[in-house]
């Protein structure tokens, strides 16, 4: 059989996983605080049909090797944490990070390791509980447990810091003592998508087994500050998606050229005898 059909085939299979993972970026365009992938492509091992001579300085000059390349693969899919852009609701407990930072989140308080997430739509529970939409608990700094109002609290802000300022039935304000946790992670790229719009970490996204909450806006750490009253949009890009679309499918089109001229290659090969 012909190299080229391989190649054609192997060109096909990582254009279709391109537009997969398009295919989902397009898909969470207006998903709070989602986070892009991009694919990577790499070449497959080449087959050398010729080796390299090494010139002598007398008689002959040097000749390169003879390489036939055997396709192309998929290198990596990364995952992209630019910031997205700010979406201002003026809800109190709906939180944005400015920063590099993660929320911690836990949906069973006897959890070891939190999951993380930039997902700052939060809400106050029947027991007076930060969590999150599905019901899991936002954790507060310094690794000091769920986050839950006491019951004097009527209203309350949230500085940048992430401590809570609580007002109470006489319009006193008071410090609750209440401070919201963020994660720093040092590989974020390699965070799991487990879906729900929150992260798993793992030994190659950060090198501690149990990543610590710590304070926000801690300029040594660089964890970033909570911004109370606004939400992290996606960051999808629909103008670079739908170019690279255009991209994958002319791809995945060349590629199926390839096969279809090799595969006339073939019949004319099969036709000689005729």
């Amino acid at each position: 059989m012909l190299r080229s059909l391989y190649s054609g085939v192997s060109g096909m299979r990582g254009f279709q996983t391109k537009l997969d993972v398009i295919g989902n970026n397009i898909a969470n365009v207006n998903t709070t605080g989602f986070k892009m992938g991009r694919v990577m492509f790499k070449d497959i091992l080449s087959q050398t049909v010729g080796g390299v001579t090494a010139p002598d300085g007398l008689n002959q000059g040097g000749v390169n090797a003879k390489q036939i390349g055997l396709g192309s693969a998929i290198g990596s899919v990364d995952t992209i944490f630019t910031p997205g852009s700010a979406q201002t609701t003026n809800n109190p407990t709906d939180l944005r990070i400015d920063g590099d930072g993660f929320f911690a989140i836990k949906s069973n308080l006897d959890a070891t390791v939190p999951f993380l997430t930039r997902d700052g739509n939060f809400k106050i529970d029947a027991n007076r509980d930060l969590v999150t939409a599905d019901g899991m608990f936002v954790m507060g700094a310094n690794d000091s447990g769920k986050i839950t109002l006491p019951d004097t609290v009527t209203a309350f802000t949230i500085g940048q810091d992430g401590k809570i300022i609580g007002v109470d039935n006489t319009g006193t304000s008071t410090d609750t003592g209440l401070q919201i946790g963020l994660l720093k992670v040092t590989n974020p790229s390699a965070l799991e998508k487990i879906g729900g719009n929150l992260y798993r970490t793992n030994s190659n996204a950060d090198a501690n087994a149990t990543p610590a909450t710590i304070a926000p806006n801690d300029t040594t750490l660089g964890t970033g500050a909570i911004i109370s009253g606004q939400l992290e949009m996606s960051n999808v890009d629909l103008t670079s998606e739908f170019t690279e679309m255009i991209i994958a499918q002319r791809g995945f089109q060349s590629n199926s050229r390839i096969i279809t001229t090799s595969d006339e290659i073939l019949q004319e090969i099969v036709n000689l005898k005729h």
